[in-house]
């Protein structure tokens, strides 16, 4: 069990991929500041999704910088804050290409 969040283009070829255990909290960090709680399901995600604009992504990126710390002081904390920054770029890059991103809480 986990939470693998995918985001897709329109010809559903995966552009961003985030991986977190069950238990690790920084998956809520990225639920959160895409405003896709109904998508957490606990220790995975729910299987669902939706897509967002660029607006809504640059929003999520603009959350994650004011209200969460990006100077982790441990490794994987670190890995965590990467990854979920690599995501919100990536899915930022495709939803300016094509208008909006599809991502998937699994």
């Amino acid at each position: 069990m986990g939470h693998d969040i995918y985001g897709y283009n329109k010809s559903r070829k995966e552009i961003a991929y985030a991986r977190f255990s069950k238990w690790n909290f920084n998956a809520n960090v990225l639920y959160t500041v895409l405003e896709a709680d109904e998508f957490f399901a606990g220790v995975s995600g729910s299987g669902g999704g939706s897509e967002f604009s660029v607006q809504q992504i640059e929003k999520a990126m603009k959350e994650l910088g004011e209200n969460y710390n990006l100077m982790p002081s441990n490794e994987a904390d670190k890995w965590d804050i990467k990854q979920i920054q690599d995501f919100l770029s990536n899915c930022l890059a495709t939803a300016e290409k094509e208008g909006e991103v599809r991502v998937i809480f699994a």
